[in-house]
Parts: C-alpha cells; structure tokens; sequence
C-alpha cells in the first residue's frame, strides 16, 4: 500500500526543489504520493522568528558552494545557482493555488521548480511565468487569471497560517504518518519509513 507525504514548499528554496526531485525519485521506487502544500516561507519565517540559511554569510556561501552541489550529484538532478535570487515567489505560490483547483498541480510546481533552479529563469516576472507556463502546455491564462481571485490569495495565506500552526518553521517540511522532517538532507529518513 503506497504513502503519503504532505511536502510544503516555496519555490524560492533551493532545497525544497532538491526535496521535490528526491519525492519524485521515491515516488517511482516506492509508490510514493506526494500532497504538494504550497506556503510563503517568507510568511513562515517571520511567523517563527527563523530567518534564511543565506542571511549568515558564512553559511549561505557554504550551502550554495558546496552542499547543495553534493546532494544534487547524490540525487542526480541538476541545480544552478538562479541569478535573480532572491526571487519574489508571491505570485508564483499563488498559482500553485491555481494549478491546484485547475488539476494540474504536479506539473506546475515541476515546471515551476526547474524553471527557477535549472534553467534560471526569473520566474518572480509575470512575463517570463506567462512564457514558461505556454511553452510547456499549460493554460497559462487560466492559471495567472485564476492566481489572482481573492480566494486564492486568501487561501494561499491561510496555508501558510495552517502549516506554522502544524509545526512548520521553514521548507521544505515533509510529514509521514504523523512524522515530522524538516529539510532534503532528511529523507534517508523518508526513505526508511517506507521500507519498514
């Protein structure tokens, strides 16, 4: 019987797009079902205090340079330092929202993670979603259009209130059958779950 992993996210994180690449792997070896669970982390960082690992310099220039680089090698997948980081993900998130009630969910928050960590596309511009989104066949309209109802908007700040209210204080946060993990270099722990 396959699992599921509420995974929350922001597209702004280098890590949670590592996490979603590693899911993606898990999925097809375990059977893994993802419940992707969009949140402004910015959101989430001031609703907890936490800050990002780049705001120490020391810190940032250590992740970027050379852990970071290491999972992706581990994991296989390609990451590159996006040039217009930080992006502004506000509208971005709120398309997941939109993807979402449009059932296309997955390959949105796919197409939107490559898009900022491979193929380092300023996705924080309007423009450029509008673009990536057609190129790829998804109705870029509907999406941006529907990204923009009151409801969504509203909805995308109640997630983020729900997810620090479970415990969430920076992504990607990963839940499994009750179980908290809290960043990509936890899911040897993922993967255990799903093998006892």
């Amino acid at each position: 019987m396959s699992k599921t992993v509420d995974f929350y996210f922001d597209f702004g994180s280098p890590t949670a797009y590592l996490a979603h690449k590693r899911l993606q792997q898990l999925g097809e070896q375990y059977g893994l079902q993802v419940r992707y669970m969009p949140m402004l982390l910015g959101g989430v960082f001031k609703a907890t205090g936490n800050n990002s690992p780049v705001a120490i310099p020391a810190k940032g220039a250590y992740m970027l340079q050379h852990d970071l680089p290491r999972f992706a090698k581990r994991y296989g997948v390609p990451l590159n330092f996006n040039p217009h980081f930080p992006i502004n993900t506000l509208n971005l998130m709120r398309g997941a929202i939109a993807a979402g009630r449009l059932g296309c969910m997955a390959d949105y928050v796919n197409l939107a993670f490559d898009a900022v960590w491979v193929q380092e596309k300023n996705m924080g511009d309007p423009a450029i979603v509008s673009e990536t989104l057609s190129e790829a066949g998804l109705d870029a309209e509907g999406i941006i259009a529907l990204s923009q109802d009151p409801e969504v908007k509203a909805e995308l700040l109640a997630d983020t209130e729900a997810a620090v209210a479970r415990g969430v204080f920076g992504a990607p946060t990963l839940f499994l059958d009750g179980a908290m993990y809290f960043g990509q270099d936890r899911l040897d722990f993922i993967e255990e779950a799903l093998t006892d």
